[in-house]
């Protein structure tokens, strides 16, 4: 389903950027204003990896406005649902990352919708370049796009997004987050063990698309995790690089499911190859 790699001569990816940050915004607010009082759920993976009847409603119309805008591109989305394409590019979605925290009422979660090329089925193998993170609580959208530069805008306007200066690793606020198998969870939580007394705190949000954009932000000065989906990085990890972050994965600073990585460029040298060292340690390969 996925689209093979293409040439972008001709692409405008700023108005790639804008397609997706209206997308995005559009699933946004169905989820918010629709929101039913009985939320129906059902689990996926794992008892504990939840989907709601609104993940599914978001995807179906973020795959119906994508189809009216961009019908030649290929659509890959979480949830049930997909379409193919013959433009050479795919649109990677998550219609609601940190489905927990909408589950529980937690505002911090968020619509997530990348394009990308080559093929996001295979690691290595594919790359974001244009995209945009809502968290429709905060009505804050950061978008990127390749060579532009990030942005964070919200209502009472935009600015661009840099990381941070940071480089003294012992100081550094550093973002992670936990998969749903509890096998995969006991080594997650090794890693943690081996890490936390080497920064200065951690914290953990419930999404990776939101952590990536907290690394671009500022609000993160490094961010890791195990066991993610390309539509829970393909938008976040594009903003986090166009910040300035370096990101990174287990091997070649080439991110997979085994790991991501990502922090402000003073640290990029220490921090990942500590997080490359303990997820080799104690998590080892996840497929």
């Amino acid at each position: 389903m996925a689209a093979p790699s293409t040439p972008l001569d001709g692409v405008d990816l700023a108005e790639l950027e804008e397609v997706a940050a209206r997308v995005a915004r559009a699933a946004g607010r169905l989820i918010v204003d629709e929101r039913p009082d009985d939320l129906r759920v059902t689990s996926k993976s794992t008892d504990t990896d939840p989907v709601t009847e609104m993940d599914q409603r978001s995807q179906e119309l973020i795959l119906r406005l994508l189809g009216e805008e961009r019908p030649d591109d290929a659509v890959m989305g979480e949830e049930e649902g997909s379409a193919s394409g013959t433009s050479g590019l795919t649109w990677v979605i998550d219609p609601i990352d940190g489905t927990v925290n909408y589950l529980y009422g937690i505002p911090s979660y968020a619509v997530s919708v990348a394009v990308v090329t080559g093929d996001p089925t295979r690691a290595g193998s594919w790359e974001s370049v244009a995209g945009a993170v809502l968290n429709p609580e905060t009505a804050e959208l950061f978008s990127a796009h390749r060579g532009g530069g990030a942005r964070l805008t919200t209502p009472r306007g935009s600015r661009t997004l840099h990381a941070t200066d940071a480089t003294d690793l012992g100081m550094a606020l550093v973002g992670t987050g936990f998969g749903y198998a509890a096998s995969t969870r006991v080594r997650q939580a090794a890693l943690l063990v081996d890490l936390l007394p080497r920064v200065r705190d951690i914290r953990r949000h419930g999404g990776a698309a939101l952590d990536l954009c907290g690394l671009a932000a500022g609000r993160l000065d490094a961010y890791y995790e195990t066991a993610l989906n390309p539509w829970d990085r393909a938008a976040g990890e594009l903003v986090a690089r166009e910040a300035g972050a370096v990101v990174g994965g287990p091997v070649d600073d080439v991110p997979t499911r085994d790991l991501v990585w990502g922090s402000a460029p003073g640290l990029a040298e220490e921090f990942g190859a500590l997080v490359r060292a303990l997820s080799a340690r104690h998590v080892g390969p996840l497929d």
